[in-house]
């Protein structure tokens, strides 16, 4: 079964990636990283014929090429630099950086190798790829697309009559997407019908390339990699102080136009003691990821609640401040979550899955994560165990130490 491309546009990824991407360039072009695909879903199997389907769209992909409308469009943002989007008009995804093999329990195995501004570009391509790929080959795909698009029509007549009321939320599914017509249909879809919601707004998608084409918001800070990348890459620096070490190269990077930051990589007990006062101001809120979102948030409006009483400083005061929460939403759970914090807080949602691959059939849970950076393993440590991934135990081990360490005599 031969597919047409799926990724058709190197603006079809999220728009983290460039905004890491640039303080990639600027600040660690010689970082070399490694990069590991995995299934967390049981009983999911890959044929022969997927793995193969899946290596010619990966060829498809490294043959693109940043066109000047995408570039003049990057351009636009105002925190690229021109420097950077030079550096992207010559970019291209490497064939050779990758490899792809059925040598895994699921019958799929992809391995990324190269520096760290090439290899951080392929992650989410790659995923979209793969999920687009087991989606058409497993299923009867014209079924799927009409399942798809009942439940679609059925989210929106929610927003329409209040049964859930989100206030500002983006689409985020550009990873674990059905396919790219599904995404973009959520897309316009949702964004259209924002003037007859009744308390909710599609603000955008991480998508640049569908934010471009529907002239929406496109949404995005930073991922786990970059706090683990700049905060465990180096031998020199203590892992437990990762995220003192991202806030510092971001804040260099992008001053007070600094956006969410991702608080859970190694546990957020650390992210509170390094997001001091001064870090507090710079960035805009915070992203949850894992754990319980209630404690998290409430935790994160105490944080924030202790510097305003203190310095009576309205750029902490919690109320300026944005809660982002990412972590498997659905409408209902996002429409609790706001009516509890949004008179404390600014509060969004970023939805990916269930806005972009909601169907009859169970969707895949997949992933690609960096495994090592400057050929020393790196690992997250998120608030839900089952989100570490990390291939080095060993070193696992040695990084909740260190933060214990580092927690028990600040």
């Amino acid at each position: 079964m031969k597919l047409n491309p799926i990724i058709t546009s190197l603006l079809e990824t999220d728009l983290y990636k460039f905004s890491m991407g640039q303080a990639i360039y600027h600040q660690f072009p010689s970082y070399k990283t490694n990069w590991t695909f995995k299934c967390r879903n049981q009983n999911v199997v890959f044929t022969s014929e997927m793995v193969e389907e899946i290596k010619e769209q990966i060829h498809h992909y490294c043959s693109l090429r940043f066109t000047k409308e995408e570039l003049d469009y990057l351009q636009s943002i105002e925190w690229l630099h021109e420097d950077y989007i030079d550096h992207l008009c010559i970019w291209k995804p490497r064939f050779d950086d990758i490899e792809i093999s059925d040598n895994a329990d699921c019958g799929l195995s992809i391995e990324a190798y190269g520096t760290w501004l090439n290899t951080s570009m392929y992650e989410i391509p790659l995923l979209a790829i793969v999920n687009e790929v087991y989606f058409r080959m497993t299923y009867n795909y014209a079924d799927l697309i009409e399942q798809y698009k009942r439940k679609l029509e059925e989210k929106k007549n929610w927003l329409i009559s209040g049964k859930y009321n989100l206030g500002l939320f983006s689409e985020f599914g550009l990873r674990r997407r059905l396919s790219a017509e599904a995404q973009e249909l959520a897309v316009k879809v949702l964004c259209e019908n924002n003037s007859k919601y009744k308390d909710s707004k599609c603000v955008g998608t991480s998508n640049v390339y569908l934010a471009m084409k529907y002239k929406v918001v496109p949404v995005g800070t930073m991922a786990h990699e970059f706090v683990m990348c700049v905060g465990q890459g180096d031998p020199m620096y203590n892992p437990a102080y990762s995220n003192k070490l991202a806030m510092e190269a971001w804040t260099k990077e992008y001053g007070v136009l600094n956006g969410t930051y991702l608080t859970d990589t190694i546990g957020d007990e650390t992210a509170h003691l390094d997001m001091g006062y001064t870090y507090s101001i710079c960035f805009s809120g915070v992203r949850h990821d894992s754990g319980d979102p209630y404690e998290w948030g409430n935790a994160w409006i105490k944080h924030f609640e202790e510097f305003y009483n203190k310095y009576h400083d309205e750029r902490v005061n919690p109320k300026s401040k944005t809660l982002l929460f990412s972590d498997s939403l659905d409408f209902e759970r996002a429409s609790k979550l706001y009516e509890y914090f949004k008179d404390k807080t600014k509060v969004a949602f970023g939805i990916g899955t269930y806005i972009a691959n909601d169907t009859d059939v169970p969707s895949l849970n997949i992933v690609m994560k960096v495994s090592a950076c400057n050929n020393r393993p790196v690992a997250k440590l998120s608030n839900d165990s089952g989100k570490t991934m990390c291939k080095d135990g060993d070193y696992v081990e040695y990084l909740r130490k260190t933060i214990e360490w580092r927690l028990n005599h600040q």
